[in-house]
């Protein structure tokens, strides 16, 4: 996006302020992540961070419940709920919750298609990189947390761990060098 020019931007400054409150209404409904930022900050007061954790975690848990029948569509399910746990961190900013979501996905998911995962194959290839690849993701986010949360996290990431280390992401995590335990 290209820098204002400084004469539009005094000439933006000098409008009136009714006219700059239309047009700045007008630029917010345009971009859907901001308005929901902007409802969540103004309206919300950042006090429905849990609500939207809770609703996001219901979404993984029904995802999860569906009956897919190859790897490949629990890793399409699974992208897409990342999108969701994405969008959630830029409306609210919530770190913590971004890495709870993640490994709540992950874990549930193999709880619900640990069969689907279980070898690897050329059906469970692409899966299995994408588990590999967000299981290190969580454990960059999660270190870079204060340490205090490094101990509520412990359970789930060596459960993560346990089953991507012995499973068909096993070999993209040796490749990654994940460890095959989390010691706080």
């Amino acid at each position: 996006m290209p820098a204002l020019d400084a004469d539009l931007k005094k000439a933006i400054v000098r409008m009136p302020t009714t006219e700059k409150d239309k047009l700045l209404l007008r630029l917010v409904a345009k971009d859907a992540t901001l308005t929901e930022k902007l409802q969540f900050e103004l309206v919300e007061n950042g006090q429905t961070i849990d609500e939207r954790r809770d609703l996001i975690r219901d979404f993984i848990r029904r995802t999860a419940n569906l009956h897919q029948d190859t790897a490949g569509w629990v890793m399409m399910d699974m992208r897409t709920v990342s999108g969701y746990i994405t969008r959630h961190l830029k409306v609210t900013k919530d770190k913590y919750g971004e890495v709870e979501l993640m490994l709540f996905m992950l874990n549930t998911f193999y709880d619900h298609h640990a069969h689907l995962l279980h070898k690897y194959n050329h059906r469970t290839e692409k899966a299995a990189q994408y588990i590999a690849k967000r299981t290190e993701m969580a454990l960059k986010k999660v270190a870079k947390l204060d340490p205090d949360y490094h101990l509520e996290f412990a359970d789930d990431i060596n459960k993560l761990l346990s089953w991507v280390h012995y499973a068909a992401p096993a070999h993209y995590a040796r490749q990654l060098g994940l460890p095959k335990e989390w010691v706080v």
